[in-house]
């Protein structure tokens, strides 16, 4: 007698529109957070909760979590949601869109008891780390499904995967954003001329520690996508093009030069993506393509720094007066520091790769690499 088992239904899945309607309002929940970062740095003793650029901040988040709602409206709508039924991707986006609730009346809470934060305190508060994660879940919907889905090709293109990559702009804004204090591109260009001068070691150390963590933080979602897709030309103008944004308002955007520069490595980035085609089925071009975008970044920085700063002279205590002509080996090892470290954790990411991998659709509906 033979026992006969029903395999578990896939999950759902969502239509291209739906995703770009979820990437889009991550975008504007994404903004309204921007403008709340620009409010408390930017304007003085602010001292209450109900500000416009909170309201752009939650507004956004209720926009986002309806159309979440919407979307899994057949699964939730019974008394025991059904939480096998929901589309893939979406599930944690549920908890997400619960924990983000929560996590506001905490703030509201927390600014009650204890004022408004400003300056770098605001990214230490509990209930802001706690509204980062569940943001973060929310966001990010849109490459989880496109991660599942198993009919997605290897070289999708950015149009198709334009919901994805906009996912990942706004996760690496977001992450950014609480690494606000380790962010390269918030100096002004001549603090980093004064910072590879080295006459001021701390401001040195504080600069090179600032450009590894933020090197990571432009670099490694790149490598991500192409884990699962060849990268497509315009991800790294599109991800660049939101750090860049953000980098300029928290500083009143006295940044500008920087972040130009940081958008036009944006570009020469995607053109080396498509002259390379990093992806998951190229793991030696992705090691390539890892340790040349650094470079690039980098390289552009050091140079945008040199050029928009002038000629700066330093005053030193006892008045003498000092060219900044820079170290050559903090100017031209910066940028190899950090190609180094990309390229390992390109290494990390890519180990252990079997050529000829395919997603395939399992049991529980989500696509694995096999």
């Amino acid at each position: 007698m033979t026992a006969l088992t029903a395999a578990a239904p896939t999950r759902p899945a969502t239509t291209y529109r739906t995703d770009l309607v979820t990437a889009l309002l991550s975008g504007w929940f994404t903004i309204g957070l921007l403008l709340d970062a620009w409010a408390h740095n930017n304007v003085p003793e602010l001292e209450t909760f109900f500000t416009p650029w909170h309201a752009v901040f939650y507004w956004g988040f209720i926009a986002t979590a309806a159309w979440i709602g919407w979307t899994c409206r057949h699964a939730l709508r019974s008394g025991r949601p059904d939480l096998s039924a929901l589309p893939a991707g979406y599930t944690p986006a549920v908890f997400a869109v619960a924990g983000f609730a929560l996590a506001g009346i905490a703030d509201f809470s927390w600014h009650t008891a204890f004022g408004i934060e400003q300056d770098i305190d605001i990214l230490f508060s509990p209930s802001h780390l706690a509204l980062a994660a569940a943001m973060l879940v929310i966001i990010t919907t849109p490459l989880r499904t496109a991660w599942a889905a198993p009919d997605q090709p290897a070289a999708p293109g950015l149009r198709r995967l334009l919901p994805a990559v906009l996912s990942v702009a706004f996760a690496g804004t977001l992450v950014l954003l609480f690494l606000q204090y380790a962010n390269a591109f918030s100096y002004v260009t001549t603090d980093v001329v004064f910072g590879l001068s080295n006459l001021d070691e701390d401001l040195t150390a504080e600069l090179s520690s600032a450009i590894l963590v933020t090197n990571l933080v432009l670099v490694v979602p790149l490598l991500a996508l192409a884990r699962r897709w060849v990268v497509p030309p315009g991800a790294a103008t599109i991800l660049y093009l939101c750090a860049g944004v953000l980098s300029a308002a928290v500083t009143g955007f006295e940044n500008v030069a920087l972040v130009l520069g940081l958008v036009g490595a944006g570009v020469g980035i995607d053109l080396l993506a498509a002259w390379l085609r990093p992806g998951p089925e190229r793991p030696v071009r992705v090691r390539v393509f890892a340790a040349l975008a650094p470079l690039l970044i980098w390289t552009v920085y050091v140079v945008t720094a040199y050029v928009a700063s002038g000629q700066p002279r330093f005053l030193g205590p006892d008045g003498t007066v000092t060219e900044m002509t820079g170290v050559v080996e903090l100017y031209t090892g910066l940028p190899v520091v950090q190609s180094l470290l990309a390229l390992l954790v390109a290494l990390l990411l890519t180990a252990g790769h079997r050529p000829h991998a395919t997603a395939t659709a399992q049991p529980d509906g989500v696509a694995r690499i096999t």
